[in-house]
């Protein structure tokens, strides 16, 4: 085929012929190759797909008109909730380590032949990932039960999705309704604790503001006592407004901690859930598909490619047998040498493992 040596590089037309030339390789390997790969992930032990979904709450606020909402949410912007309630927010716990190492120690009902002598066990012994100590054995359940949890969040509707994939669909359920069981709890103690916070720092400043207050009163007071004749006097009328509006803003700002301070008290004692689940998991009955799809697609664009680059290798080395017989014939005689050494290296490091270490007898 002209272009390949000694002449301009082939072009488009060239590369199409060598590929039309060899069809049957280039379209049959991708193909086999993804037969071979559903029919390996058929025979592999089947899985199944657990999803629930819940959307967190939002807290009171203003209003946004629902054009501009909808464009933020499309963009990925999150203008309405505070950053610790968002979608993504939880989206990313879901996927933390305090998290994930939580779910993993926890014990789940399951049949004793796969959770040992006993009809519960924890997610860690039920995985068997092994290890060579138990924060080991721990760092390899959470990865491995990354690797079965994918979490999306919908931005517009508040919407997070937790997904669970195991072998058993009586376990990915559990799973998926613990992580949001452990979401709630996480939320209320957060919450709590914000609140017992809130509460600490506003009633120390209550009672700072009542002394104010009571300081502002007796001082109105006694302006009243000394001057009872003040509206007649342009001064002391001056003065009198400058009191009464002190005390005012420190009667508006006690009122407010107040309120606050109440608010917080309630907030320190509240338990109740801040996720709305909109459909718990429940064990699936058929087995996951998209996987073998996947798997199939990914397969068949390797095979695609490694038969493409292939058939122009074959082609590369007819042309050089046929133009460069010189060439070809030292590529073969190379090639024989490549495979004459690695011959004599395997017999060699199998004739070292199998010679005897030890000092040898006397006969």
């Amino acid at each position: 085929m002209p272009g390949w040596t000694g002449a301009p590089e082939p072009g488009l037309f060239q590369l199409v012929n060598v590929l039309l030339k060899r069809w049957k390789l280039v379209t049959g390997l991708p193909v086999a190759l993804a037969v071979v790969t559903v029919g390996v992930a058929t025979l592999l032990a089947p899985t199944f797909t657990a999803t629930t979904t819940f959307v967190p709450e939002s807290p009171a606020q203003a209003q946004l008109p629902a054009g501009l909402a909808g464009l933020a949410g499309q963009l990925g912007v999150s203008i309405g909730p505070e950053g610790s309630r968002s979608p993504r927010f939880y989206s990313e716990l879901v996927r933390s380590r305090g998290m994930l190492e939580r779910v993993v120690l926890t014990r789940y009902s399951f049949p004793r032949t796969v959770a040992g002598p006993t009809d519960s066990a924890s997610l860690l012994v039920i995985l068997r990932t092994g290890g060579r100590s138990y924060q080991d054995s721990v760092e390899r359940g959470v990865r491995a039960l990354q690797r079965m949890i994918s979490v999306s969040a919908d931005n517009e509707t508040n919407i997070v999705r937790v997904s669970v994939l195991s072998r058993y669909p009586d376990l990915a359920a559990p799973i998926a309704n613990r992580i949001v069981e452990y979401l709630n709890d996480f939320n209320t103690r957060h919450r709590q604790t914000q609140a017992r916070q809130r509460r600490s720092f506003v009633e120390q400043r209550l009672a700072e503001v009542e002394d104010s207050l009571r300081r502002a009163e007796q001082q109105l007071r006694t302006f009243y006592e000394r001057n009872r004749s003040w509206e007649q006097a342009p001064q002391l009328r001056f003065e009198e407004g400058r009191l009464r509006r002190l005390l005012e803003i420190r009667q508006e700002v006690y009122l407010t901690l107040a309120r606050e301070y109440e608010t917080a008290r309630i907030e320190e004692v509240n338990d109740t859930p801040v996720l709305t689940v909109l459909d718990s998991a429940v064990p699936p009955q058929r087995r996951s598909q998209a996987r073998r799809s996947a798997l199939a697609v990914v397969a068949m664009a390797f095979g695609l490619m490694f038969s493409v680059v292939l058939a122009i290798g074959i082609e590369y080395l007819d042309h050089m047998r046929r133009e460069n017989r010189g060439e070809y014939l030292e590529f073969r005689r190379l090639v024989r040498q490549m495979r004459s050494d690695l011959g004599g290296l395997a017999k060699g490091s199998s004739a070292r493992a199998g010679s005897p270490t030890g000092p040898r007898s006397s006969p």
